[in-house]
């Protein structure tokens, strides 16, 4: 119903301390404490499967969003699917695939990796079943020559002993049991798809037993599958172990695929939240309170104040000087010598490059003034008021990223990382978790990005210094975990190079206390 009386979190720990619930089944529109969710799931998870239908996706009652980083998790279901993903939840997104993967969980093992054979009487499925498996993240792996040395010594003429193993229509009951039993005791597969397409002789029953057989003398942590594409059987497969049976390959597969990452999750230790050292939460948290206090409808930060409080965190920001006027602008980018960016500094001015608030590359006194000139004419024109003008070295090349905070209403501080730069939104290559961060899943979110080979040395290029990233997503994750007035927080550029990571650009929206969260 409509929680009236119970939620979500409170059925969750009931079915923890039920001994007769195996695995748990959701439908869920909202969460009431979503962190208390995380918490509870995670536990459960461990032993008992939670498997969710979470309704909602659509960009209705979207708030409006100034930074990158709000823009890009508005409007989305990425902070729901970032719960799910820490605390282990098998999410689907239909309800139809919420009970194929639980009549799989409730029967078979969850395999132990991703490793799948198929055996199938017609060859046109079993490749649907092979292309299904490789879109989900799952492995047809080739069989050794032994093992196809014994498909071929029992299976007809014409038969295929790859993997996908086709028997040809022709096999009988006897002959289908054995290749089952051949592929799924290889040693070679995690979980076994058994695929039958009644022909237009012969009784379908005598497979259904056969596959019944097979099972029993399957390896007890090989989960099988089946697939019977008729209407001679749509009921689990009864015997020492129940088989749940699938019309159609694809719907297989993909219960496959939710139990396959439920077993890597469940390999993954339990590990507490990663704190670099050295942060200064307190000089920090005074700072934002004076900020606050000034303007408690909240405001964005000045250059001085979040390299202050960046400062509190081991966060490496370009240094840079913050000056009033085209003369003190020319003559700070002498002192800080070489190329120099300038950029305006502007009350409420967030995303500067949209009108011509920024010039790179500038390597004389008259491309400076030039460049403040044109500034100034581009953030006037454009309805602010220009306060000064920051001017900053210009820094090696590399790749640049995206790593920002925002203040989800329900979910509390979300951490977002993902390719940076101007073309941030058009990208849409992100990856979002709720704080706070553990070290391993500050390294799952960058491996987790379209991009990431970019740092990985992508076609010969130098590898960058993947670590420093990480680094910084936990101080950034420590800032919003630690400091509830932070509403929204982008740095982008961050350039990543050789040496290290540095923030190029960061901006900080101060507002009052988020509250507390349970």
């Amino acid at each position: 119903g409509n929680k009236a009386d119970l939620s979500g979190n409170d059925l969750l720990q009931y079915w923890e301390s039920d001994p007769r619930t195996d695995v748990v089944l959701l439908y869920l529109e909202s969460f009431g404490n979503p962190r208390k969710f995380s918490r509870i799931a995670r536990r459960l998870m461990r032993t008992t499967p939670v498997v969710a239908v979470k309704s909602g996706r659509s960009s209705a009652g979207a708030r409006a969003a100034s930074s990158h980083t709000g823009a890009l998790l508005a409007a989305s279901d990425r902070t729901v699917d970032a719960l799910f993903r820490q605390a282990g939840v098998i999410r689907t997104d239909t309800l139809s695939e919420l009970f194929d993967v639980a009549k799989l969980l409730v029967s078979q093992p969850v395999p132990a990796g991703r490793r799948v054979g198929v055996v199938t009487n017609a060859g046109g499925p079993g490749i649907l079943c092979a292309d299904t498996c490789a879109a989900e993240g799952l492995d047809v792996v080739d069989l050794r020559e032994a093992t196809q040395q014994a498909l071929r010594d029992a299976l007809p003429a014409g038969a295929s002993v790859g993997n996908p193993v086709d028997t040809i229509a022709a096999v009988t009951p006897d002959i289908y049991e054995r290749a089952v039993r051949t592929v799924g005791a290889s040693g070679e597969v995690d979980a076994l798809i058994a695929i039958y397409i009644p022909p237009l002789a012969g009784d379908p029953m005598r497979f259904v037993a056969a596959l019944r057989r097979a099972a029993d003398e399957l390896p007890k942590g090989v989960p099988l599958l089946s697939v019977f594409m008729s209407s001679v059987t749509t009921a689990p497969i009864d015997g020492v172990t129940r088989i749940p049976v699938y019309a159609f390959p694809e719907d297989a597969v993909r219960a496959l695929a939710n139990a396959a990452r439920l077993g890597r999750w469940r390999c993954i230790p339990d590990e507490a939240a990663g704190e670099p050292p050295g942060l200064r939460h307190d000089e920090a948290s005074a700072l934002l309170a004076a900020a606050t206090g000034e303007s408690p409808d909240g405001r964005w930060l000045s250059p001085d104040e979040v390299a202050r409080l960046l400062g509190c965190y081991g966060i490496p920001l370009i240094g840079g000087r913050t000056v009033t006027t085209i003369a003190d602008a020319v003559a700070a980018a002498h002192a800080v010598g070489g190329s120099v960016a300038l950029k305006a500094v502007a009350g409420g001015l967030v995303h500067k490059s949209d009108i011509g608030a920024v010039r790179l590359g500038l390597r004389t006194s008259q491309d400076v003034a030039d460049a403040a000139h044109d500034i100034r004419r581009a953030v006037t024109g454009a309805g602010y008021t220009l306060d000064g003008y920051l001017v900053q070295p210009m820094v090696d090349a590399g790749v640049e990223l995206l790593v920002g905070v925002t203040a989800e209403p329900t979910f509390g501080p979300v951490v977002v990382c993902g390719a940076g730069g101007t073309t941030v939104e058009l990208l849409n290559d992100v990856a979002v978790r709720i704080t706070p961060l553990t070290r391993r899943e500050a390294h799952d979110m960058l491996r987790e990005l379209a991009t990431f080979p970019l740092l990985d040395g992508y076609r010969g290029a130098p590898r960058r210094n993947v670590a420093a990233v990480e680094d910084l997503l936990l101080r950034i994750s420590a800032i919003a975990d630690h400091q509830p007035t932070v509403a929204e927080f982008d740095c982008n550029p961050v350039v990543v190079n050789e040496q290290g990571a540095t923030v190029l650009d960061a901006r900080v929206l101060a507002r009052g206390s988020r509250g507390l969260r349970v």
